[in-house]
């Protein structure tokens, strides 16, 4: 019964996470590239980009995790420092 519960409480914290990404996707979208672009969102925040990082639901359970411990700046500032890179680099191949 543990491993559902604690399987649970992982779903939830990404239920979250993967909301707190798509407010630092579009945000730093604009920051940076002074334009909306729902292509690019999605791309920063599909599972099929996440799972070139770890286990989706695991990757969005940890930005949810920073987010309720610490805030949204330490949640923004952990994605800049462990998703970020690799979408960067995504993005540069695909030019």
């Amino acid at each position: 019964m543990a491993s559902v519960d604690s399987k649970r409480i992982e779903q939830e914290k990404a239920w979250i996470g993967d909301c707190i990404l798509e407010l630092f996707a579009r945000t730093w979208i604009l920051k940076n590239h002074g334009t909306l672009s729902g292509e690019m969102v999605i791309r920063m925040t599909c599972n099929q980009f996440l799972a070139n990082i770890g286990n989706p639901t695991a990757v969005e359970a940890s930005i949810g995790n920073v987010y309720e411990n610490e805030g949204l700046e330490a949640a923004f500032a952990f994605i800049e420092k462990t998703i970020l890179p690799h979408f960067i680099k995504q993005e540069r191949k695909r030019k």
